[in-house]
């Protein structure tokens, strides 16, 4: 049907009527031209006509659509205009509705609106922002109340607001990560061209190593992957069998009669010993030693002087603090038995707020080690001075202590006619009498100086830090500022206060020995203090002129018993030097339980006075007895006592011939021995022994000597041409409870008892021959000797074994 050029349709369900009413209420005129509908805000094009339920309208005109096509267009613009406004209001304006997360399903979409907030809104929203990025219920409530908003809008304005804030920070942290990126790649490349081009630092030409081919990078890799490998599978393996393990030490086989071993003073293992109970693991991959970097030609080179100057300066003050210092910097921990005063220990992280500067920070895996002592010596502090800054002096006072040392570089010699002021570089190795204790090597500056009349102090210092990447040999021991502040008394005695601080590597130490070492009992102050007093008291027996007839014990004349002193002293001296775990020896482990296995090395003897000419076989042992050091050291002194453990005496009845004390403690003396032959077809035999001890520890040493050499000396001969081949023993504590007193060990709460750490070690002339090879029998016979002297020791004291 056509109606006034408009076509109405006529349906069925009864929209005829409601057409014709919606007609019929139009004005006139209104059917031509149609008004236009105003557009929605879409994105899409405009549709090309218009539909109805009901009605179905003519398109409209050219003019018409142009009219929708341009309000269309400028409705979108604005738009998107509000859109840009409300992204860009850095959380200060929200819309009414919630999040996508807060709407309710069952209700579709309402229009958003928007609301711009106010600059105090803003401000006040901002201030409780920097305070709580995330406000709890009651204080959206509170916030809103104050501000006129609704809780929804301050809730969605603090989630707009932690959202721009993440972005911002991202965007920082990018920017950042991007041009650290940068200066790696210029730095890698720069590193590149370096290794392309090496230079030499001394120099300044062209190194002479050119650039590492493929290959040689790739077995690099794999040779330090495979090192790495091998550390990690040795601690293992020390985790449970107990001991460190050394798997490229050598084991004595016994198919042959003859066998080699290395014979000489070096060592193939870069400073340890063949065996595995002492040998440092790292040594593998150390690089040089500390030997080799502290005897290297040059030495210091002219800017690292000043540098040595000024760390010698700020050594000697702290040692003077620490020397003086109570708390908090030293803390009272109780007594350490007889004899042993009072224990302390450092505050380190007092340590650390006292001393700042120093030698840089404890490198990881190292453990500190800080006593202090204080004690009286018969000595003036300019001898003892003097004793200190001469490296051979500093050895023969401290034999079971230090085995090598050496002045590397005198800096400065100090004041004419004394040592104030003195400065020098030096090479130390300090030592535990076993072969079970790594020696510890140290590269130090000595610097002495004279704070007031009498009294003086001298300090060491570690030189490991002035140089960058110094050699890992360096860094297994760190002496921090130690030595020693000395002050005489009008008696003539010194008053001594000994500060030991060190960083130290324990790992290659063996676990009967590492309460020893980890309390400063094996190297700490009050072991150095105690030896420092009894060499000063053997030095003033030596040194003694006015003696009576019946101190002389039984020697002729004062000379001859100051000429068996000085021999006793070099037998002592050498039986020190031959017993550690010292960088120049090699010692090989011959087949045993564990702990108390046999260790052997061999050595020539050539144009050497004061030793028999040949081939000399050393073999030592370290075990552990549940029995008191004192009641140890008794024993084993005791020459009535002496057939029940020496084999060489052939159950002979052992006499005393001569007698000669060394200082006040009876048990610090000097003895010559006879043993009577058993028949008539064994001749007599004599023997030197020296017995030494303090609360530190004790050495019993002897040694067969020559019944015409002897005559000689005790009437006052000199004794630098007697050979000998000192044997003995060196009895240690096993830790802080056993101490010296008498009496049987107990267990502790460790499991092992306050006991004895026993070192039982023989030196024998196998062939006098240099050129000689040694033989399985002599291995075998030295093996025998120091195992049966051991069983017969633990049977005597009532020890069973394990």
């Amino acid at each position: 049907m056509r109606l006034g050029g408009v076509t109405v349709q006529v349906t069925p369900n009864g929209n005829l009527g409601r057409g014709f009413g919606e007609l019929g209420g139009m004005p006139a005129g209104a059917m031509a031209p149609p008004r236009p509908i105003p557009p929605l805000a879409m994105s899409r094009p405009p549709p090309k006509h218009y539909t109805s339920p009901s009605l179905s309208l003519a398109p409209p005109t050219g003019l018409d659509r142009q009219r929708d096509l341009s309000q269309t267009a400028e409705s979108e613009q604005q738009q998107k205009n509000k859109e840009e406004e409300y992204e860009s209001r850095s959380g200060s304006d929200n819309m009414e509705g919630g999040s996508g997360d807060d709407q309710d399903p069952d209700h579709p979409p309402r229009k958003k609106r928007y609301h711009r907030h106010t600059p105090r809104q803003i401000q006040e929203m901002e201030m409780l922002f920097k305070e709580c990025p995330h406000p709890d219920d009651k204080q959206r409530q509170q916030l809103s109340k104050d501000l006129g908003l609704e809780p929804r809008q301050v809730k969605f304005w603090f989630q707009n607001r932690r959202t721009q804030m993440k972005a911002h920070t991202e965007r920082a942290e990018n920017s950042m990560l991007r041009a650290e990126n940068e200066k790696l790649r210029s730095e890698n490349l720069l590193m590149r061209e370096a290794l392309k081009n090496p230079q030499c630092p001394h120099c300044g030409g062209p190194a002479t190593v050119g650039e590492m081919s493929f290959d040689e990078q790739q077995l690099r890799i794999e040779n330090g992957r495979l090192k790495e490998e091998l550390d990690r599978v040795s601690a293992l393996a020390a985790k449970y069998l107990g001991r460190p393990i050394t798997p490229m030490a050598p084991t004595l086989a016994l198919p042959s009669s003859s066998l080699d071993l290395q014979v000489g003073g070096g060592s193939s293992f870069g400073g340890g010993m063949h065996g595995g109970h002492g040998g440092n693991q790292l040594d593998m991959v150390a690089g040089p030693s500390v030997a080799d970097v502290a005897t290297r030609p040059g030495g210091l080179t002219e800017a690292e002087k000043p540098m040595v100057v000024e760390l010698a300066v700020m050594a000697m003050e702290e040692l003077v603090r620490m020397a003086q210092a109570e708390e908090p910097l030293w803390v009272g921990m109780g007594s350490l038995g007889e004899g042993g005063g009072m224990k302390e220990q450092l505050n380190y992280d007092e340590y650390l707020r006292q001393f700042p500067r120093g030698i840089g920070m404890r490198p990881p895996g190292l453990k500190t080690e800080a006593t202090r002592e204080t004690a009286l010596v018969m000595m003036n502090g300019v001898n003892l001075v003097e004793t200190l800054m001469d490296a051979t002096q500093w050895m023969d006072m401290f034999p079971c202590m230090v085995s090598r040392a050496l002045t590397v570089d005198v800096l400065s010699t100090g004041v004419t006619g004394n040592r104030n002021g003195a400065l020098q570089l030096m090479y130390a190795e300090l030592q535990v009498l076993s072969p079970l204790v790594p020696t510890r090597e140290i590269y130090f500056l000595r610097y002495c100086k004279q704070h007031a009349e009498g009294v003086w102090a001298v300090v060491d210092v570690s030189v490991d830090s002035l140089r960058d990447n110094p050699p890992p040999s360096l860094m297994r021991c760190r002496r921090r500022p130690s030595g020693v502040l000395i002050q005489d008394t009008p008696n003539g005695y010194a008053k001594v206060t000994c500060v030991e601080h060190m960083e130290y590597d324990d790992r290659a130490v063996h676990r009967m020995y590492r309460e020893l070492v980890n309390t400063g009992m094996a190297f700490g102050a009050q072991r150095w203090l105690a030896t420092l007093q009894r060499q000063c008291e053997r030095l003033a027996s030596l040194l003694a002129s006015n003696i009576a007839s019946r101190d002389l014990g039984g020697v002729p004349s004062a000379s001859g018993r100051r000429s068996m002193l000085k021999l006793a002293q070099r037998m002592t001296n050498n039986f020190c030097a031959g017993v550690s775990a010292s960088t120049v020896h090699t010692w090989t482990t011959l087949s045993g339980s564990g702990d108390d296995d046999v260790r052997v090395m061999t050595r020539k003897s050539v144009d050497n006075p004061g030793e028999p000419h040949g081939i000399v076989l050393s073999a030592a042992t370290s075990m552990w007895l549940p029995v008191s050091p004192a009641r140890v050291f008794q024993f084993l002194r005791d020459e009535r006592l002496r057939s029940e453990w020496d084999i060489l005496s052939n159950g002979g009845m052992v006499t005393e011939m001569a007698h000669i004390a060394k200082g006040q403690d009876p048990g610090n003396s000097v003895s010559l021995l006879r043993v009577n032959a058993m028949n008539s077809s064994q001749s007599n035999m004599l023997i030197l022994q020296e017995s030494c001890t303090d609360v530190s520890g004790s050495l019993v040493i002897y040694a067969p000597v020559d019944i015409p050499a002897m005559n000689l000396v005790l009437q006052g001969g000199d004794p630098a041409y007697v050979a000998l081949l000192p044997s003995g023993f060196a009895i240690l504590p096993d830790g802080p409870n056993a101490g010296m007193g008498d009496g049987v060990g107990q267990l502790t709460e460790s499991g092992r008892g306050s006991g004895s750490l026993l070192t039982v070690a023989f030196q024998i002339l196998v062939s006098s021959s240099p050129s000689a090879r040694l033989s399985l029998e002599s291995v075998g016979t030295v093996n025998n000797l120091i195992s049966c002297t051991v069983q017969r020791i633990k049977t005597a004291l009532l020890v069973e074994d394990a």
